[in-house]
């Protein structure tokens, strides 16, 4: 059996389901691919009495033929299929009541809950009862409902004004990999490649699991990624769009939406980012907007000193950015292409732009650093516009702290010691002193430098430089 890599406070939640003297409706989402299904069925090996698992866009029939068969394989027997989910969960409830006591719970497992629940098929409705009327009063059980689609199971079942209203004991929303947990899911595949080719693939395509599988020990990160990602058969040649309309109704508008943001990295407020993808600012752009961050596919960072509604959205998908930017534009690519490609200028603006989405995902690891993680802090960006007199600059990542301290962060993805030359040098000091003016703080400014391999020793970092963050650091679990 495979060990679960990571998945420690998940862990504990499902731990506590199991040792609760009640019964425990436990909700576990997350985007395609992030190992849901893989995290249940291993924590829950032992009390795992029942499976069913959605079939896509698939009909009510389908739907319960597929339960029929599944019920089949749990409990025995030659039974039809059931007539309805009312019939279903009867007859569901009838065979686990049979089932003899024992020291654990026993554990029921329907993944997929949004593919179950398709239009007119009242599967809802029959869970709600289920639930309300039968499992409830078996303290004995688990029942464990899953979906790939965040935003839905948010809508549908954490948020649901109907039966199930306050009905889940227990939320796990999965995430994808940090760079820890990636390092410890490869080195579980005798793949060891160092943090530095971890970090090329993980910018490539993010902590998930089911694309990490992909990777060889045999080949470089780079040799990998060509595979993977160029070749007519690599795993994620064509994902892009499967990843958006299996998840979303009308997946095309989620997709002008993450085309827009490849666009500008750096971020859009709200309408910026509704104006670059031709659509209206009513309450379906909202919704949009909350469906694509509830699966992860992008992430609103707060401005400095604004209110809430000027965040700046940000695409938070690695592989959707490395798709748009790279993919894409590239199919039919010779062999190699990306080993060939991966020393040009477009290879080094896209590094920068990944590492930074990367840099403000691992920002906890960032404060452990810098020896603030017991501090409390509000991480957000900042950036002023262009005005007669004055270029305009943007901070990605400012550390705002309550020891009357702010950290203003530059992320610098390089192959070496990262050099502050004169021109750089003068940015930095109009950007510190841009901010200074702009914010009016009191607050000591502290410019922190985040790289890859360290800021090479010269008269410039000495006089600008407070602090240093190497990769290494962001590898801290």
């Amino acid at each position: 059996m495979a060990a679960l890599i990571g998945r420690r406070s998940e862990q504990r939640t499902l731990q506590t389901a199991l040792d609760a003297p009640e019964a425990e409706l436990v909700c576990v989402y997350g985007r395609r691919r992030i190992g849901k299904t893989f995290l249940v069925r291993q924590f829950f090996a032992e009390e795992l009495c029942f499976e069913l698992t959605g079939v896509f866009d698939a009909p009510l029939k389908e739907q319960l033929r597929n339960f029929a068969r599944a019920f089949n394989a749990a409990f025995g027997g030659d039974s039809p299929p059931p007539s309805d989910w009312h019939s279903a969960f009867a007859r569901l409830g009838e065979a686990l009541e049979r089932l003899p006591r024992r020291a654990t719970k026993r554990v029921l497992f329907l993944d997929e809950l949004p593919w179950l629940s398709s239009r007119r098929s009242g599967f809802l409705r029959a869970l709600e009862h289920f639930w309300n009327s039968w499992a409830t009063k078996r303290p004995w059980l688990v029942v464990v409902i899953s979906g790939s689609a965040a935003a839905w199971m948010l809508d549908k079942v954490l948020h649901s004004r109907g039966g199930l209203h306050n009905r889940v004991t227990r939320r796990v929303r999965l995430e994808p990999f940090t760079l820890a947990e990636t390092r410890e899911f490869l080195a579980g595949r005798h793949i060891e490649l160092g943090n530095y080719q971890t970090l090329e693939l993980y910018m490539t395509m993010g902590g998930v699991p089911h694309y990490l599988k992909e990777i060889r020990r045999s080949e470089s990160a780079s040799q990998n990624i060509d595979r993977i990602c160029f070749s007519q058969d690599g795993a994620l040649h064509d994902e892009f769009r499967d990843v958006y309309r299996s998840l979303f109704e009308h997946a095309e508008r989620h997709e002008a939406v993450v085309r827009a943001l490849s666009r500008k990295t750096s971020g859009m407020t709200r309408n910026e980012l509704l104006e670059a993808a031709d659509m209206g600012s009513g309450g379906a752009a909202t919704t949009l907007l909350d469906e694509l961050e509830a699966s992860g596919f992008l992430m609103r960072v707060p401005a400095f000193g604004t209110k809430t509604k000027d965040a700046l959205y940000r695409l938070a998908d690695e592989y959707s950015l490395f798709y748009l930017r790279w993919i894409e534009p590239h199919r039919g690519s010779a062999d190699g292409f990306w080993m060939k490609r991966r020393t040009s200028p477009a290879w080094r603006a896209w590094g920068g732009l990944a590492f930074e989405g990367v840099c403000l995902k691992h920002s906890r690891q960032l404060k452990a650093a810098l020896g603030i993680a017991a501090v409390e802090t509000l991480e957000s960006t900042w950036r002023s516009p262009a005005s007669a007199g004055a270029t305009g600059a943007q901070i990605d990542l400012l550390i705002d702290r309550k020891d009357a301290t702010i950290n203003l962060c530059e992320m610098k993805f390089s192959e070496a010691e990262f050099v502050i030359d004169k021109r750089y040098a003068a940015e930095l000091r109009a950007k510190r002193e841009a901010f200074h003016r702009t914010s009016k703080t009191r607050k000591t400014i502290h410019l922190t430098m985040v790289t890859t391999y360290g800021v090479r020793a010269n008269p410039y970092r000495d006089e600008l430089v407070a602090a240093s963050v190497e990769l290494d650091a962001l590898f801290s679990p």
